[in-house]
């Protein structure tokens, strides 16, 4: 089988990606925190064949997505008038916890709600207690993401709402390399290996107000129609290769 053939049929599957992830972009467009994403593409090396004066020269079969970048450029912030909305003007993300798994991810969504939380009452000071009594348990509200997750203070800890008009101290955290960071859904990200060490962001924190998403719209369509047609065109070469290898197989 020719080799178009087989580059025609990775172009088409490799668009078939790249349209799936500027589809999302577009789902999203009115999704507050949402942070687009950007295909990268390399190109397949299958092997290597020599060149003029012994020099090796690449041959592969077409290009390959990677991998979808997130990019986190600074969108609007309209004002909502919910005090418990908050949004970050400049770099950086808010930090959650999950109690469940322990694990932190970080998020431009600051769509928060009260969530209440059953926690040990400790016991009085000069003892006196029976040691053999059930705990006391008492009911709590933390700033939560509203999916089981606790929004982070800047000093890591736990917010407790006792005002919920108050402006609470939301931490703001951010990373020297934020390029790769893990997408786990729910518009968070778990940074890897070359995102090093979290640090104290330096953006500054708005209250009453929400990132909307960065989807560029206008970009977007633009590159659906660019995947549609180079779709289009490797399905034609596909059959085009096709017909060739049916041409000179009829003439044995």
């Amino acid at each position: 089988m020719d080799m178009s053939f087989y580059t025609a049929a990775v172009g088409a599957q490799q668009q078939q990606r790249r349209l799936d992830v500027h589809g999302n972009n577009i789902a999203n467009v009115n999704t507050y925190g949402f942070a687009a994403k950007r295909p990268s593409f390399k190109a397949l090396v299958n092997d290597f064949m020599n060149g003029a004066e012994g020099a090796q020269l690449p041959r592969g079969t077409g290009s390959v997505m990677i991998g979808a970048d997130t990019s986190f450029r600074q969108s609007a912030t309209p004002e909502t008038g919910r005090a418990l909305d908050y949004a970050i003007e400049g770099d950086g993300f808010f930090a959650l916890w999950d109690p469940t798994t322990s694990e932190y991810s970080y998020t431009r969504d600051g769509s928060f709600i009260m969530s209440s939380f059953q926690r040990e009452v400790p016991p009085l000071e000069g003892g006196g207690e029976d040691p053999n009594a059930e705990p006391v348990m008492e009911t709590v509200w933390y700033l939560s993401d509203g999916l089981g997750r606790f929004v982070l203070s800047d000093e890591g800890r736990l917010i407790e709402v006792t005002d919920p008009e108050a402006r609470l101290p939301v931490g703001i955290f951010d990373f020297i390399n934020t390029n790769g960071m893990l997408s786990t859904g729910d518009n968070r990200f778990v940074p890897v290996d070359k995102n090093q060490q979290v640090q104290m962001g330096t953006g500054k924190l708005l209250q009453g107000c929400l990132q909307v998403s960065n989807t560029d719209l206008a970009h977007e369509l633009v590159k659906v129609i660019e995947s549609q047609r180079s779709f289009s065109y490797a399905l034609r070469m596909v059959q085009t290769s096709d017909e060739i290898t049916t041409t000179v197989n009829n003439l044995r």
